[in-house]
């Protein structure tokens, strides 16, 4: 007696199929043997069917026998062979694949694919990676999947494939006996969900300058660090920020949201807005970067198309700065370790936080750092880092009279950075044919898209040269003055936008 089903993993962003066979034999003593590299918890998933196959309330032939009770031989079998199983989303076909083998299920449709979990009362519990291995269905010709009932949202994300979502085995087998899947469908709302912001500039008192290079840095995608004294408003602002980035396109979207369901972070529904993600100053090389046994993104890649945002920056392991690097540079991160490596996308704006020393009080008498502390503390900083850093921005305290205001709460100053967002925006997708930002200009796009007036570009030399500019940051300066145009609604870069771009390089570190 044999069966064959087809199922599949998801491996960090990507999935796999994997055909899992089963046979039966009635000769000798009981055995349950599990091959082709799987987990420990594939291998439990043996008692899970068991028990859930005994409690099920479908109709059974007079002979059936759990799968720990059958008085034979019973050989399962996960191919490729070479690729290691792991998860619990097996569960499910393997109960369908013994039905099959026993006699008790005949009407399982071909190209359709089955993931998911088995609870010991036989509901189907979510599993991860569903929006990958839904896509990899539809890639690889097949009809429908089936998924567990709190997946359904995720599958239900790729176009032009049958979706049939169960919350128990039972209900799904008896609809195989009829072969009649139920085809699920999405909800139909009457509103299109439209995100209210919690923060707005308006709540920030003061600090004129740090708004204005919010909305810059939201404008172009560039990279900012906020630094100055402790209690001014910079974790404000950090919250603030994400506010003024506009939802995420479809495939975006998409994109992020297969990260998260890898990780089991989706809960409810597909991510439509940018992501912020603040790990605390003692998170790990591996939860930042990605990594671990189980090879898996790390919280650059979760923040991607989004904010990563690391306040008291220079308190991360050194180690955690100084990688970001290639991130910042490529876009995308590859996590190498002795079971293999796989390629995350970190496309995310890096915004940082940082006292200009440890105390915080630097050039004031509250000042207790020694002059060796001091340069310690900004020397983790490495210049390769600070150069990748597009704006650094002064935030510094606030008069006191502006602290407490009786004023209604307005967004006027919210509404009209969201509109030169917007302008900016729809300028560079106009500029380059596609979601693309003036940030991710290479020297080459550059050269294309961007001229300079011959006195625009004799200022920037000049102040190149007395600045100490590195070629990446004179690059940066470009793209941050093409930005600051564009929000103007302005086709060439002028000197006024030349100078509040050379504005933003980094002062704190001289």
């Amino acid at each position: 007696m044999y069966a064959k089903l087809l199922s599949a993993q998801s491996s960090a962003t990507k999935a796999q199929l994997v055909e899992l066979e089963l046979s039966l034999k009635e000769k000798g003593i009981h055995q349950i043997s599990m091959v082709g590299l799987p987990d420990k918890a594939v291998e439990e998933a043996k008692d899970r069917v068991s028990a859930a196959l005994d409690i099920a309330d479908f109709q059974k032939s007079e002979n059936f026998k759990t799968l720990k009770s059958y008085r034979g031989k019973v050989t399962v079998s996960f191919s490729p062979a070479e690729l290691k199983k792991s998860g619990s989303l097996f569960d499910l076909p393997l109960a369908l694949a013994y039905l099959k083998a026993l006699g008790e299920l005949e009407n399982i449709p071909e190209k359709t694919l089955f993931v998911g979990e088995l609870a010991l009362d036989a509901s189907i519990k979510p599993v991860r990676g569903v929006i990958s291995i839904a896509i990899l269905a539809k890639e690889a010709g097949f009809e429908r999947i089936v998924v567990p009932k709190a997946n359904l949202f995720e599958a239900l994300a790729v176009d032009s494939l049958k979706v049939s979502a169960y919350e128990s085995l039972e209900d799904l087998v008896e609809d195989l006996k009829v072969g009649a899947l139920k085809e699920s469908k999405k909800e139909a709302h009457a509103k299109p969900k439209k995100h209210t912001p919690k923060y707005l500039l308006d709540d920030i008192k003061g600090q004129a300058l740090a708004k204005r290079a919010l909305a810059v840095a939201a404008s172009g995608g560039h990279n900012i660090a906020l630094y100055g004294p402790p209690g001014t408003g910079k974790s404000m602002l950090a919250k603030v920020f994400a506010e003024l980035l506009p939802d995420l396109e479809r495939d975006e979207s998409l994109e992020l949201s297969k990260i998260y369901s890898a990780k089991g972070l989706l809960k409810g529904e597909l991510i439509e807005r940018p992501p912020v993600r603040a790990p605390h100053h003692s998170a790990s090389h591996i939860a930042i970067l990605g990594g671990g046994a189980e090879i898996s993104p790390g919280e650059i890649s979760l923040a991607h198309k989004g904010v990563l945002f690391l306040d008291e920056f220079p308190e991360f392991d050194k180690r955690v700065i100084n990688a970001l690097r290639e991130p910042l540079e490529e876009r995308r991160i590859t996590v190498s370790r002795a079971s293999g490596s796989e390629t995350f996308p970190a496309d995310f704006i890096l915004l940082v936080a940082l006292n200009p020393c440890p105390c915080g009080y630097l050039g004031t008498n509250k000042c207790t750092c020694t002059a060796s502390a001091i340069q310690r503390y900004q020397n983790k900083i490495s210049g390769p880092i600070a150069d990748r850093i597009d704006m650094w921005v002064e935030v510094s305290q606030v008069e006191y009279d502006k602290l407490l205001d009786n004023k209604k709460r307005e967004a006027k100053e919210h509404m009209q950075a969201l509109a030169s967002v917007k302008r900016a925006r729809e300028a560079q997708k106009s500029r380059f044919g596609k979601a693309r930002l003036n940030s991710q200009m290479s020297p080459a796009a550059l050269n294309k898209f961007v001229s300079l007036h011959s006195s625009v570009k004799s200022l920037l030399d000049s102040a190149a040269e007395k600045m100490g500019l590195s070629a990446r940051a004179y690059h940066k300066v470009i793209k941050l003055a093409r930005t600051i145009a564009d929000m103007e609604g302005e086709k060439d870069i002028k000197e006024e936008h030349l100078l509040e771009a050379l504005n933003y390089r980094e002062k704190m570190l001289k």
